[in-house]
Parts: structure tokens; sequence; C-alpha cells
């Protein structure tokens, strides 16, 4: 017998966006700007999916990672971000439709992102208007990151599933901790900015290659 889930969490970055550019050139832009070495954007691809503070960490130069810098240099990358968050930056291909889809059938959907939550409910209502979330959760203040399970937790507790009943999308050993932490089956996506070595290493239950799969 197929199970049916009644709800879904997505990750945003690698997920639903495809957001490696714009993030590249916001942080290169600083990086730049203090004399010290860029990265290239697949680089970057290694470096995001864990909050923008371990983000900064990775590209710093080692003997600039002491906290108040690094804080310095996070404040800044967040004001060139907010010039250049939509300049590149595209919804995967299948994404909408299968959003689309989702909603017709009444599955609950929500957005779970170690992106800054401003940036993060920003993009979302942007690139999906159409789109009713049930919850969108970037990182703040009071709420641990992923991969801890705390906001993933929240949501199903929020709207009354049972954590058995998620499915959890994403493109990261991040995302596929989160998910077994949780409870939630765990889904790597072949289209982020990770491995499918990665994904399965870190526990993911399935794989898809293109959204409609799901």
């Amino acid at each position: 017998m197929i199970k049916k889930y009644k709800a879904i969490i997505f990750d945003l970055d690698g997920t639903l966006l495809d957001t490696i550019k714009d993030i590249a050139y916001s942080a290169n832009f600083v990086l730049k700007k203090h004399n010290f070495r860029t990265h290239s954007v697949n680089r970057y691809k290694l470096f995001v999916g864990d909050g923008i503070d371990t983000l900064v960490n990775r590209i710093l130069p080692r003997d600039k990672k002491c906290d108040k810098f690094v804080q310095d240099i996070i404040k800044e990358i967040k004001v060139e971000y907010a010039r250049n968050w939509a300049r590149n930056t595209k919804v995967y291909p299948g994404i909408l439709d299968l959003l689309i889809k989702l909603q017709d059938k009444k599955v609950k959907i929500s957005v779970l992102s170690n992106k800054p939550d401003r940036f993060t409910k920003l993009m979302v209502r942007h690139f999906f208007p159409k789109i009713r979330f049930s919850f969108i959760f970037g990182v703040k203040k009071g709420f641990p990151k992923k991969p801890e399970p705390t906001v993933a937790l929240r949501i199903a507790k929020k709207l009354k599933i049972a954590a058995k009943d998620f499915v959890y999308l994403g493109d990261t050993k991040t995302d596929m901790q989160t998910a077994n932490r949780a409870g939630m089956l765990s889904v790597g996506v072949l289209w982020g900015f990770r491995t499918k070595n990665e994904l399965i290493k870190s526990g993911a239950k399935m794989l898809i290659k293109k959204p409609n799969e799901l």
C-alpha cells in the first residue's frame, strides 16, 4: 500500500529557487571591497546551506575570522544581497506546477530555510505570489537553525499533523538530517546545489531528479 502524506516542508535555496549566482555575487562584492580572495559560483554551492554566519566563516581568510569581523561582514553581505537577491534568481523548472498541484490536492505546504527570515519571506512571496504556504520560516532569534528539527516539528504541531505524515524536501545533508531527526520522510532533490552521494550518505530515504516525480 502506498502511504499518503498530508504535508510537505520545502527547503528554499537549491530546492525551490536557484539562488546561487546572486548569493555569490553579493558575497564576492564584499570580499573584493576588503581585498580578499573571491570564490567561484560552484564553490558557493558548497558554502551555502547552513546559514549566513557559517557561509561567512567559510569564505573569509583564516586570519580574519574573529567574531566581531565576521558579524561586520554578515551585515555588509545582507546589505548587498538586499540589492541583488532577484538579479539572477529563478524558480527551478517544474516547481511552480508541482506547488499548484499540491495546493489543488489540499496538501499543506511550508518552507523552512537557513536563510535569514526576512529574505526567506520576501523571496517566497515574490516568486510564488499565488501559492498559499501554511508557514514560511527562515532563521531568526530564538529558533535554532537546521539540522535541529525544532522548527520543522513546530510546523507539524501548528498544523496538527503528525511528523510521520510529512515529506521533507531538500538538496543538502543539512536538510536530510533535519528531516530524519524530525521523523519526516527525507527526500533529496538532484537539481540543487549538492551531490547525490552527499544526500545518500546523510540519510535521504528517497531521491528525485525532477519535481513531478514527487
